[in-house]
């Protein structure tokens, strides 16, 4: 023969709450650890316990009179704390609302005019070709080191030039991905994948 289950916590809460809503009567903490045992299958020890928890719920009054402490809870009580529990997840989820419609008009407003174009693509494939040719006279300025002092100050003008144009552009692309990241809770990679940014990209170096 299977053990009887015990009674849950929610359990003991309706039964104890039966008692209230069918006397409509006042109790003392001592009166209801001899009622609910016997009427509601509730032992005496955890009465305390869940009498305390209706009380945090709102769900049971309780009052000091004298020396004696009572406890009451009519029927309307528990349809007025549902009642009221109903109005303020109500108002929350219309505050929640309000936040989301108001973040999408953000989102809306702040995408204006950064959607994939051509010239951001046109954007991407300079910085590309600058990025090749200034790799290009790096190698071009190694091989005629030793040979041509001239050659070699406009090779170095050129390479600071172009260095300096890669930066810029790689500047304003972390800038364009910060921005995205905070406003837009994007991850790197997300943005990389759908603007189509090398994940590699980074300043030039001397």
């Amino acid at each position: 023969m299977s053990k009887k289950r015990g009674l849950s916590a929610d359990e003991k809460k309706v039964r104890m709450l039966e008692i209230f809503h069918q006397t409509k009567d006042f109790f003392q903490l001592k009166e209801l650890e001899k009622i609910a045992p016997k009427e509601k299958g509730i032992t005496m020890q955890s009465v305390k316990e869940v009498v305390q928890s209706l009380v945090d719920d709102h769900l049971v009054d309780t009052e000091k009179i004298g020396t004696s402490i009572y406890f009451w809870s009519f029927p309307s009580k528990a349809k007025n704390s549902k009642k009221r529990k109903l109005n303020e997840l109500q108002t929350e989820f219309e505050d929640i609302n309000k936040k989301i419609k108001k973040a999408e008009e953000n989102i809306a407003l702040e995408s204006i005019g950064r959607e994939p174009s051509e010239e951001r693509t046109q954007l991407l494939a300079t910085l590309e070709e600058l990025t090749k040719k200034e790799n290009e006279l790096k190698k071009e300025l190694q091989k005629y080191r030793d040979c041509d002092p001239e050659y070699i100050a406009t090779l170095k003008t050129e390479t600071e030039d172009l260095k300096g144009a890669i930066n810029r552009w790689t500047e304003n692309i972390y800038i364009l991905k910060s921005y995205m990241k905070n406003t837009f809770q994007v991850e790197s990679e997300v943005i990389n994948q759908n603007f189509e940014i090398p994940p590699d990209i980074d300043y030039i170096e001397d």
